[in-house]
């Protein structure tokens, strides 16, 4: 408990965990990050499997948060402005159906939050295209192997943190 309030959990996927897992870390009132892997119908699947796109998960993140300090409506906000919710199974360069935009609801009223913030930015045109996130129930969680943990945070100067990651959280820094 941080502030007298319980601490709450969202999942969300918007293509690689790398890049979600960086952009939550830095939300005030986000308490931890987990990446992993959801929405799929193997058991404890591996970082391979699910690559190999053979497993129907997605690489997402566990969120915990505390809800009196931010919102489960502003973390779905910062979820589409760092991301591109219109394409399906791709996030610029990866492709499949692991980095499928997708919410996975811990409860009725996240299910019903997600698809109200969806039907909000449809209304305003908000994307050049129509939204392709996927909204459902999360069914189980699986936390990815301890090498994808804090990625971003132990090696910022890789490429791929440098080309794919750093621009995402610039965005975030300006107010996404």
């Amino acid at each position: 408990m941080t502030g007298g309030t319980a601490i709450a959990t969202a999942t969300f996927g918007g293509g690689c965990f790398w890049c979600t897992e960086a952009v939550f870390e830095r939300v005030p009132g986000v308490e931890e990050v987990i990446p992993g892997y959801a929405g799929g119908h193997e058991p404890d699947p591996s970082y391979r499997q699910v690559c190999g796109g053979g497993t129907g998960h997605a690489e997402v993140v566990q969120v915990r948060f505390d809800p009196g300090r931010v919102a489960f409506r502003r973390l779905l906000e910062i979820f589409f402005a760092t991301h591109d919710p219109t394409t399906r199974d791709r996030q610029g360069a990866d492709v499949g159906s692991q980095y499928r935009s997708i919410v996975l609801a811990h409860d009725e009223e996240q299910e019903r939050t997600a698809r109200e913030v969806i039907a909000a930015l449809e209304a305003d045109g908000a994307f050049p295209g129509p939204i392709v996130t996927e909204v459902r129930r999360l069914d189980e969680f699986w936390p990815a192997e301890e090498e994808h943990r804090g990625f971003y945070r132990r090696n910022p100067t890789a490429p791929y943190c440098a080309v794919v990651i750093a621009p995402k959280l610039a965005k975030l820094q300006r107010g996404a």
